[in-house]
């Protein structure tokens, strides 16, 4: 790998370290997004000091070219984040129809002791 590859990898990383935590202090992503993101800051840097190890890996599950390992790697990394997300939005459905139906529920019980109280202000 050369050198101006190795500096643009780490840049790169100082740079999402940076946004990430930007993002963070605003309170725009939770802690446990960030982590995920902060992992992902430490493998691209640790990736640029030691080139070699996508190489043994790459060797070690019958890559023939490095860069057809990062692919399949990022695209298994795609599909295990759009299942989280899946996930997530499944559950967040399910708490807002919970929600739907409590406030519902709610609303009808303060109709109906509005509506007594008005009756017990005629008699």
């Amino acid at each position: 790998m050369t050198i101006k590859l190795t500096l643009t990898l780490i840049i790169f990383s100082l740079i999402l370290f940076v946004l990430i935590s930007f993002l963070l202090n605003k309170g725009r992503i939770t802690v446990k997004y960030a982590l995920v993101w902060y992992i992902s800051v430490l493998i691209i840097l640790i990736l640029s000091f030691f080139p070699g190890i996508f190489k043994f890996f790459a060797k070690l599950l019958g890559f023939q070219l490095v860069s057809n390992m990062v692919i399949v790697l990022l695209i298994g990394i795609l599909f295990i984040l759009m299942i989280a997300h899946t996930i997530m939005m499944a559950g967040q459905k399910k708490k807002t129809t919970l929600l739907i139906q409590e406030v519902s529920l709610l609303k009808k019980e303060v109709e109906k002791d509005g509506k007594s109280n008005n009756n017990n202000t005629r008699i």
